[in-house]
């Protein structure tokens, strides 16, 4: 396979089932004994880029969070994103949407969650809320009252996919957010421009780069916008169906090397 035609500066990864196995609650071990090394010592930029916000890392992640691993993080779908330690973008949900958007889901007796920088705090306790949430973030807080002293960046709502039009006949994204299901009892609530392509175009700003200085991997449905953006997006093996149908190359499952073996194939390590 010839090499990319654009120069690779910085790499992103999408965390679950990309980067961590999540039925094995871990990373390959690849990642950290070639992947990491191998494109610091080349000169690219290892990042992260998520879903998850800040605060609910995994685990076996957070060994890799440093120097020599993760230092760059595009968060929360792309609306906060950091630089060792500096925000370089975030973006807010103002208190009166939030608000517009809790009436009608209270009014369709769904439950709901907030996302901060650090935090998830949920309206109430509940069997669809526990199943999702917990292997993200065991230690979520329950507040339905969070949002009012906190800077809110993402709503979850918590339903089962059967429910969908119930959300589009209440009209509860209006013209300005959207939803993407990322469990089979929750999806995001997010403002419809923002995505992980959103937070990435932020994080090439602030180096100076340009699209086509970026590589992804990814494999779910929020991580479309990433990978059909970036200069060259790499779908999981493991990946959706819609994912791989429009990433520029499929690699191997996440528990077989794939982020390894497509490095290698595309002559970026």
């Amino acid at each position: 396979m010839q090499p990319l035609e654009n120069p690779i500066k910085i790499a992103f990864f999408d965390i679950d089932e990309t980067l961590y196995y999540k039925k094995e609650q871990r990373i390959p071990q690849s990642i950290a004994e070639q992947v990491l090394p191998q494109l610091r010592a080349k000169g690219i930029i290892p990042a992260i880029a998520t879903g998850r916000t800040f605060g609910a890392f995994p685990d076996a992640i957070k060994p890799l969070m440093n120097e020599t691993g993760f230092e760059l993080f595009v968060t929360t779908n792309g609306q906060y994103n950091l630089y060792k330690g500096e925000v370089i973008s975030e973006y807010i949900l103002t208190t009166e949407r939030i608000e517009r958007v809790l009436a009608k889901l209270t009014a369709l007796n769904i439950e709901y969650a907030f996302v901060t920088a650090d935090e998830i705090a949920v309206s109430k306790n509940t069997s669809e809320v526990e199943t999702s949430l917990r292997p993200i973030k065991a230690d979520y807080i329950v507040d339905p009252n969070y949002y009012l002293d906190h800077k809110v960046i993402q709503l979850l709502a918590f339903f089962p996919a059967e429910r969908h039009q119930e959300i589009i006949d209440a009209n509860v994204l209006e013209d300005d957010l959207k939803e993407v299901r990322w469990h089979q009892y929750s999806v995001d609530l997010l403002n419809k421009h923002h995505s992980k392509a959103r937070g990435i175009q932020d994080v090439l700003s602030y180096f100076g780069l340009d699209m086509k200085n970026a590589i992804a991997f990814g494999d779910g449905l929020n991580d479309l916008e990433m990978l059909s953006t970036v200069g060259y997006g790499v779908a999981m093996g493991n990946a959706e169906d819609e994912v791989k149908a429009l990433a520029d190359y499929v690699t191997d499952p996440i528990e077989q090397d794939g982020i390894l073996k497509a490095l290698q194939k595309l002559q970026v390590i």
